[in-house]
């Protein structure tokens, strides 16, 4: 019998040791290693040239020779390191997490979360930048903490684009090809043996999905693909590039992302209470969930989308309306009617759930839109994205006060051993213990507090020695791929390690502003090269393919730096990737961020210096606007936004110049007789200690947890358990209460003053509508609505009910104005029913 080619490989590969193999193996496919470098002694041993350039365990696992590996694994120490490593892996994924502590007896069982793109690691580059970042970071805290979540997302055989900057400032891009078998992934397979495909019917033909996992310590990314060869050529390329092809190439990623997503969670029997969206991307997963629920049940689409939406989370990134995903009715009735026709609904009515005017047939259909109908919750990703994302959204619920459009605020954090250098970790665990990313936080500020000046100095210098020599290699190997010669003499001298190092670093894109400091380009020039207080400029950064604007602002950038001949003060790092953002958030002393407010969702860059011993300045937007206090730091702006561009750019360049030559250089060249700036190391002290627990993905993921998995999922399980009792009369009341709603009107509104108070009496006609299921209340802007309650009632034909209210003088009369909503036990207001009426 023919032996095939693979099992040939296999054979030729089977080491004498087959435990130790499989304990590598187990180890290479859990991305625990990318935040816990137990291992990384192993792989570093194993190819210390391949380690360093991919820090990708799977690579290195399959590429050693096997007489390597077995060396390797013939050492005792190797192998009771691998055996300790192991142990510890099983006992740290069977122990109880902070979840299982705090919440034994939770109504949750388990959370979904759906995103476009994860920053796991450079070892899986599936990922462009903030979004991802959080999604990754999100994870890693949710293995920290025992929370029981599942990742969804997508496969891409090429991922985002990957930057060359040529001598002159022009951005190439090139796309090199994911192959499964270099990332640590591994197939999802039935119990037959048989890997898993998901298959989506689409007009004409059915497109077929391929099905992944990915070990995130305790928790599961799960991840689709379309280059399935029974697919034909072009559909293959589906999940190609992330934020790649057209209009027609991003919808169909969106429906592999959350109808194939959904349908892969159903078919490994996974039944989440929670479906959290990390953006509107995977929004068609809440019309699958409820066509599941609908075909369980036996209901009308409409009752099990009421349902469902109650266990769904709506997480919005985005600060500018362009920035929704828009789609052509054209192109939704062309993929989707028969999907509509499963749904039970019509194309008019699917696309009305996308689209701020149901009746406008022109409109495009907005996924951020849908995802919002089909929530129970809905948050922005800092306090002041919240109150941006109430703007935004304020339209789809008209006559409500934009104070009280649904949406909250959940600001990000980071992972934040993920993003710490071994210098600094040693230093945390010195002063926290091991485990002090595990629970609550409350040891982290006392014990950073307590370090001495010199330990935390001593740390940064350590820091900043390795920081320097690993942006000289990696300098060094991207002049030697453009060509020029002696590439690594070039670098051997390039930066000093003492010297104060700026870093801006982000994608290139006009709104963020990265060539503010270039405004006044002479000053720069002069603030760069002083010789007794030497600054140097670190840049990195992607511009989109298609963004011919952002990739002017890189040429700009490097054209300064050759004019200038600021060689040796400034460069412009090409391919800013997961691995350089992790040296220079560890090794830079002033991350430097000028996002023209209040575009900035959050931000969270800026974060990861925190823990580092870095310091911001920073434009008080996103994250930094709740975060800013005179003694973390520094902030341009004075909290505003600017009507006009050019001056606000002006003024905040001035600014810009101003802090780095009046107060950071300063600050940072005056030492004591030690050596220690001692001004500067108290900021960091600050710095650390406030804000590094409050803004890291353990906070935020315990927040999540709280204030949104734990409701959501308790009043999931509220409606589908009532649905059949009370819970369908509740909802058939509301419906009701929609069509008798014109019935509503005012009629004569009293107000009698005295010095101390207002009395307010209005008459409400309420038809045969019931007054229990409307609340009159009195508003006055910034104040909480008071309830009014019922004076008399008149039957009759003509019947009205007089409602009253008393409050304090200590505003005018006319600030108040009565008004009636509807109001429901079950059902939110007015995320799910808007109905409301002013008395003017």
């Amino acid at each position: 019998m023919e032996t095939s080619w693979k099992a040939h490989e296999e054979a030729a590969r089977r080491p004498k040791d087959p435990d130790a193999l499989r304990l590598l193996t187990e180890l290479a496919h859990d991305l625990q290693w990318s935040w816990n470098h137990g291992s990384d002694k192993i792989w570093r041993d194993l190819d210390p040239v391949l380690w360093e350039l991919t820090h990708n365990p799977a690579v290195v696992l399959q590429t050693v020779s096997l007489a390597r590996l077995e060396e390797v694994l013939d050492d005792p120490a190797a192998r009771s390191h691998l055996e300790e490593l192991a142990a510890e892996k099983r006992r740290h994924q069977s122990a109880p997490a902070w979840f299982q502590q705090a919440y034994p007896q939770s109504p949750l069982g388990h959370v979904v979360f759906f995103s476009m793109e994860f920053m796991l690691s450079e070892a899986l580059p599936i990922y462009s930048g903030g979004l991802g970042n959080v999604a990754g970071d999100h994870l890693k805290a949710a293995s920290d903490l025992g929370l029981p979540l599942t990742g969804v997302g997508l496969l891409y055989q090429r991922g985002y684009s990957r930057q060359i900057i040529e001598p002159g400032g022009d951005q190439v891009t090139v796309y090199p090809y994911n192959a499964p078998s270099t990332l640590p992934i591994q197939p999802l397979r039935t119990a037959e043996g048989e890997w898993l495909r998901i298959e989506v019917k689409l007009p004409g033909y059915s497109l077929w999905l391929r099905c992944w996992q990915v070990q995130v310590g305790r928790v599961r990314l799960l991840l689709l693909d379309t280059n399935d060869p029974a697919n034909i050529p072009v559909h293959r390329g589906i999940t190609g590039e992330l934020y790649g092809g057209g209009t027609e190439i991003r919808l169909l990623q969106e429906l592999v992302l959350g109808i194939g997503g959904w349908r892969l969670l159903k078919a490994l029997g996974i039944k989440p209470d929670v479906c959290h969206l990390n953006e509107g991307h995977a929004a068609f997963a809440v019309l699958e969930r409820a066509q599941d629920y609908r075909k369980e049940a036996n209901i009308p689409f409409s009752e099990a989308l009421a349902i469902t939406r109650a266990g769904n989370l709506f997480t919005t990134h985005t600060a500018v309306a362009a920035g929704f995903d828009h789609f052509p009715p054209a192109l939704i009735e062309r993929y989707l009617t028969r999907f509509a026709r499963r749904l039970g609904l019509t194309m008019p009515d699917f696309l009305a759930l996308g689209r701020l005017n149901p009746d406008d047939t022109n409109e495009p259909f907005t996924t951020a839109f849908l995802a919002i109908r089909g929530s129970g919750l809905v948050n922005g990703v800092s306090r002041l994205h919240g109150e941006v994302s109430r703007q935004l959204f304020g339209p789809l619920f008209p006559r409500w006060p934009l104070a009280e459009v649904p949406v909250g605020y959940i600001t990000n954090g980071i992972h934040t051993p993920g993003w710490d250098s071994p210098e600094v970790d040693a230093l945390w665990t010195e002063a926290c213990g091991k485990d002090r990313w595990q629970g609550t936080l409350e040891a982290m500020h006392p014990g950073i507090s307590a370090i001495s000046d010199e330990r935390l100095w001593q740390m940064r210098c350590d820091t900043e020695e390795g920081f320097i020599e690993y942006i000289r290699r990696r300098y060094a190997r991207q002049l030697a791929a453009l060509g020029i010669r002696d590439a690594a003499n070039q670098t051997l001298e390039l930066f000093d390690p003492r010297a104060l190092t700026l870093g801006f670093a982000r994608r290139f894109v006009p709104y963020k502003r990265p060539n503010l400091l270039l405004r006044q380009p002479e000053r720069l020039h002069r603030i760069l090269t002083n010789p007794d207080r030497p600054v140097q400029l670190i840049l990195a950064g992607k511009a989109h393919p298609a963004d011919t604007s952002g990739q002017a602002l890189i040429r700009e950038w490097v054209q300064y730096i050759n004019r200038y001949q600021l060689g040796r003060h400034v460069i412009f790092l090409s391919d800013y990737d997961m691995q350089l953002t992790e040296h220079l958030v560890q090794g830079v002393d002033v991350w430097i961020n000028t996002p023209r407010r209040p575009w900035e969702a959050c931000g969270t860059s800026g974060m990861k210096v925190l823990v580092n011993g870095g310091l911001n300045l920073s434009v008080l937007d996103g994250w930094w606007a709740e975060a800013y206090t005179p003694e973390v730091g520094w902030a341009l702006g004075d909290g505003t936004v600017g009507t006009d561009e050019g001056a606000t750019d002006d003024r905040e360049a001035a600014q810009l110049y101003d802090l780095l030559e009046h107060q950071i250089i300063p600050e940072f060249y005056q030492r004591d007789d030690r050596g220690i700036p001692l001004a500067w190391v108290a900021r960091m002290r600050a710095s650390m200690s406030q804000l590094t627990p409050r803004f890291s993905a353990n906070r935020s993921a315990r927040e999540y947890t709280e204030a949104c998995y734990l409701p959501a999922a308790a009043a999931y399980h509220q409606r589908s358990d009532s649905w059949n009792t009370t819970g369908k009369q509740q909802w058939e009341a509301l419906q009701t209460l929609i069509d008798k709603w014109p019935q509503v009107r005012f009629g004569q509104l009293e107000v009698t003053t005295t010095e101390e108070k207002h009395q307010y009496t209005v008459e409400v006609h309420l038809g045969d509508i019931d007054p229990g299921e409307v609340a009159v209340e009195l508003y006055a802007d910034g104040t909480e609505a008071q309830q009014m309650s019922v004076a008399t009632a008149a039957a009759g034909d003509g019947a009205f009910y007089r409602y009253t209210a008393i409050v304090p003088a200590s505003r005018p009369a006319g600030d108040y104005t009565p008004r009636i909503r509807a109001q429901s036990g079950l059902f939110s207001v007015p995320l799910e029913c808007g109905l409301i009426l002013w008395q003017r």
